[in-house]
């Protein structure tokens, strides 16, 4: 018989834990599908699309800003940005601080492209978050930062296996 991958169903957690894990289980899948879809939808891929999230997010940033902020190495983050303003929707641009660097942003016509694909899920989260008050809302907010911070914690971890 095999071992699942991850079992919530111990007994040291509650029901309503048991649950709970299962459904940030559920909505990592989703999330992954959805930003597959609108990848496919955008004509990139799955990591193309998040570093355009990441610039979108973060404003104008250098190649290893970039690969600092996504994880990903230098090398990867100059293809995925070649790919990016190929397909016009970043910009490669003098860093207005230095003349010597250059600066990835994003490109206002791809924003275009973009925005439409997120207006319903936006409104759908707004609404959603009205109906906690603002107790509620930092409670929510202190467990989505821990969450992350603890994805990134365990991405570096992984990277670090096999590293000798």
């Amino acid at each position: 018989m095999s071992t699942p991958i991850f079992d919530a169903d111990t007994p040291d957690l509650s029901a309503a834990r048991q649950q709970l894990v299962q459904e940030l289980r559920q909505n990592s899948a989703r999330a992954v599908m959805f930003h597959q879809l609108i990848s496919e939808k955008l004509g990139l891929n799955a990591t193309d699309h998040k570093c355009l999230d990441y610039l979108n997010r973060s404003g104008p940033v250098t190649a290893g800003q970039l690969a600092q902020l996504t994880g990903l190495t230098t090398g990867a983050v100059t293809s995925v940005i070649d790919r990016l303003e190929q397909a016009g929707y970043v910009i490669r641009d003098k860093d207005p601080n230095d003349r010597r660097r250059v600066v990835v942003k994003p490109a206002p016509a791809g924003a275009d492209n973009i925005s439409p694909l997120f207006q319903s899920i936006m409104d759908s989260t707004l609404e959603l978050l009205s109906r906690y008050d603002e107790q509620q809302t930092l409670l929510l907010l202190d467990f989505i930062k821990r969450c992350n911070e603890m994805t990134l914690t365990e991405m570096n971890r992984i990277k670090g296996i096999g590293d000798s």
